[in-house]
């Protein structure tokens, strides 16, 4: 069994990675003043977020066609293949993993195994990277999606949202409504849910401060908590600057853990607008 990893543009893997372990990377279009870009391919995440703060049109998200993910799929048929687990974004946030898993068998002698990630971003990416390292230490198909469930059970992710206005319109915000009244004078702080993975409010506070705090006390319970090593990721939606001094600030407070520094890209970005910022964890994937 030869075994391809394939993900997509919102896991936000270096060149590097991609290169280093093999991995396919799907771009998931986006559509911008009636012009369809492909994420990291068409449009820099720079080049988006000016667009944002210039457009009078609200950009919107698609899926990859199943006839250009079919046409990728024959390719790594050809390129010695039989197996493919593609690892994608939360069913909740996109119906493309399950709309990929009815292409198993469509290219003759390849299986095609659809991953529900069960969220995105780096924290996918954390995923994918452990699938991909796996597969290049030759274990086993069945012992690699054991560890991605096992994995993908000790995620959890907070978003402090800056303007809400992108989620509500994207629709992508369940009971939004509570919340839509005083979204002008909150920062409300955003999960998904255990039960139905839906993006949900976690808790509405008064400042940007107040709610990266609670964020952190939430960190600081789960440390409390779990009996393995953790490894934290700190994201921005086109604040650097915002995003670095956090990501410093964990890092001192633990430095015991491992706290990384990503980018909220143009399709995730379209939903949670400008100004973001989000920690999440999952346990150390070398501890697995």
């Amino acid at each position: 069994m030869k075994i391809a990893i394939v993900t997509d543009s919102t896991a936000t893997l270096t060149q590097a990675e991609i290169e280093k372990y093999h991995i396919y990377v799907e771009p998931i279009p986006f559509i911008f003043d009636d012009q369809v870009y492909r994420e990291g391919v068409d449009l820099t995440t720079a080049e988006f977020y000016e667009m944002l703060q210039t457009s009078t049109s609200f950009p919107s998200t698609s899926q990859p066609s199943l006839g250009d993910t079919l046409a990728l799929y024959q390719q790594i048929k050809a390129d010695g293949y039989d197996t493919i687990i593609a690892i994608h974004l939360a069913s909740t946030i996109s119906g493309y993993v399950n709309n990929i898993a009815s292409l198993d068998g469509a290219v003759d002698g390849l299986k095609v195994i659809a991953y529900d990630s069960m969220i995105t971003v780096r924290l996918m990416g954390q995923l994918v990277l452990k699938a991909a390292g796996m597969v290049q230490a030759g274990v086993e198909l069945d012992t690699i999606l054991a560890t991605l469930d096992t994995l993908r059970a000790t995620m959890d992710e907070y978003f402090v949202v800056d303007d809400l206005q992108n989620l509500v319109r994207g629709g992508r915000l369940s009971n939004a409504g509570a919340i839509i009244g005083t979204m002008l004078k909150v920062k409300p702080i955003l999960t998904f849910d255990n039960d139905t993975n839906h993006i949900v409010p976690f808790e509405k506070v008064r400042s940007m401060k107040k709610a990266l705090k609670a964020v952190e006390d939430l960190f600081d319970q789960a440390i409390a908590t779990v009996d393995y090593p953790l490894r934290a990721t700190v994201f921005h939606a086109n604040d650097e600057v915002a995003g670095r001094a956090w990501q410093q600030e964990l890092q001192q407070r633990h430095p015991e853990i491992p706290v990384e520094f990503s980018y909220i890209g143009a399709v995730i970005g379209t939903h949670l607008g400008q100004g973001a910022l989000a920690l999440t964890w999952i346990r150390e994937p070398e501890s697995l």
